[in-house]
């Protein structure tokens, strides 16, 4: 059956919203599978705040008012679950992890892993995170490694965040050096994360038993990613026996898992959701930022000075006092670029949205992506402000990692890694665009489970004091 077929035979539930067609869906097909942002900020354009799509059933609805957002997320979000074609997708790979699980069980991961990212122990764990920094760039941008290139050469930064988010994971969450195993748990959540995307767009999803292209190849990257989780949990066990089998594993976040009886499927999970939504979402975002202060040298050389201003090791938590100019950069690149580019729900009761009442069922569909561009919240919604964010109040319309009680956990990490490793980097590097503001062409902004650079983030790196 063709693609047009099946979108011509949907009959969505008409709830009085505007929205394409059936065939306006069918003939933009290809084009919604390979740029599905370009798609959603045009129907936004044309439809307005809130937009009606053709599936069958309960209604699917892209909201982008910042009141509906919240409403969905945040007010009522005890009748709005994850019960979505995405996060199924998701789970095929993390299983019922934090990210993808529903409620009851959600609510005791949750209390369980809290204590992981209080901000006692994300206090304690910032010379980790540094130390992480420091060694990817040694070994890539220079130090005594082999493979360090010249100074002033291009390098893929996009490549560069991966080790470091994966490196800076493993010595935080874990308390484990994943540098044994780096090379292939990238290319397993890379791959993973490729498939999640694909199954997820699926007009008609196959069952998770047929034979596949697709499901032959998540069922090896899953394998992977068992492997390198199961060779974390025996190493932690492993130690904790070398030190005498005491009863308690540690206070990150593997060790709570360990300690909480959970049994190593439920712990596995827990790994792999934290070692594809710790690492990819911050990797992403750290190679936009990059690119941004390539793009505005005053705004890097402004982070420099206030580096300059303030020596010593940067605060993982208490930094925005520290470094108001990196920390506001850092927002300003979330706002631009979040990784989180698309999130669902869909409702267990009947709401009211907007004025419009909808049936139970309802598919809601919410891209920061979208309301981070909205020129009435954000005014020049594609330029680079930082200064947007120096006065530190609340933003309405600015959900980088989602609102509401299931706000990610991971937050104040993320943001006090990302500082981090701009100080650790910008201290000692300059980063500019190849070939000058004349010749730079930005990569293309790839919706996958987060928002990538396609074909990686290539940049100029001069050590600071050279020409």
């Amino acid at each position: 059956m063709s693609v047009a077929t099946r979108l011509q035979a949907m009959q969505p539930t008409d709830v009085g919203v505007p929205g394409p067609t059936s065939w306006d869906m069918a003939r933009a097909f290809r084009s919604i599978r390979a740029d599905p942002l370009t798609f959603l900020d045009e129907v936004s354009q044309h439809y307005g705040d809130t937009v009606s799509f053709p599936v069958p059933g309960a209604p699917a609805l892209l909201l982008n008012d910042p009141a509906d957002v919240r409403h969905v997320l945040q007010t009522s979000a005890r009748s709005w679950g994850k019960d979505t074609v995405q996060y199924a997708a998701l789970a095929r790979v993390t299983g019922p992890g934090l990210l993808a699980s529903a409620e009851p069980s959600w609510i005791d991961h949750r209390r369980l892993a809290a204590p992981a990212f209080h901000h006692q122990r994300l206090e304690a764990v910032g010379d980790e995170v540094a130390a992480a920094a420091r060694t990817a760039i040694a070994a890539r941008l220079g130090g005594p490694h082999a493979d360090a290139v010249a100074d002033g050469a291009v390098v893929d930064m996009a490549a560069l965040t991966h080790t470091i988010g994966l490196d800076a994971v493993g010595r935080a969450l874990f308390s484990t050096d994943l540098s044994d195993q780096a090379h292939d748990l990238l290319a397993a959540t890379s791959e993973a994360a490729d498939l999640v995307v694909r199954l997820g767009r699926s007009i008609l999803p196959r069952a998770e038993w047929t034979p596949t292209r697709t499901n032959l190849r998540l069922r090896s990257a899953r394998r992977r990613l068992d492997a390198g989780a199961a060779a974390i949990i025996a190493e932690r066990r492993a130690r904790n026996a070398r030190a005498g089998g005491t009863p308690h594993h540690g206070d990150d976040l593997l060790g709570l898992l360990l300690d909480s009886g959970m049994g190593d499927g439920e712990i596995r999970d827990e790994l792999v959701t934290m070692v594809i939504a710790g690492h990819e979402t911050v990797a992403a975002a750290l190679a936009w930022t990059l690119m941004l202060l390539a793009e505005h040298p005053e705004a890097q050389e402004r982070v420099r000075a206030e580096l300059d201003a303030h020596p010593g090791p940067v605060p993982l938590v208490g930094h925005r006092e520290r470094l108001p100019w990196t920390r506001a950069v850092v927002d300003e690149a979330l706002r631009l670029y979040p990784p989180a580019w698309a999130v669902s729900r869909r409702s267990d009761r009947d709401d009211e949205v907007g004025g419009r009442q909808v049936p139970a069922g309802t598919l809601a569909i919410i891209s920061p992506w979208l309301v981070h561009r909205r020129p009435d919240l954000w005014p020049e919604p594609e330029a680079f402000r930082p200064e947007r964010f120096l006065d530190g109040t609340a933003r309405t319309g600015y959900l980088p990692f989602g609102q509401g009680p299931r706000l990610c956990i991971g937050r104040e990490f993320a943001l006090g890694e990302m500082v981090v490793v701009l100080a650790e980097l910008l201290r000692d590097h300059r980063i500019e665009v190849p070939g000058g503001p004349g010749g730079w062409v930005r990569p293309v902004a790839e919706a996958k489970v987060a928002v990538h650079p396609r074909g990686g983030m290539p940049l100029v790196v001069r050590r600071t004091g050279t020409p």
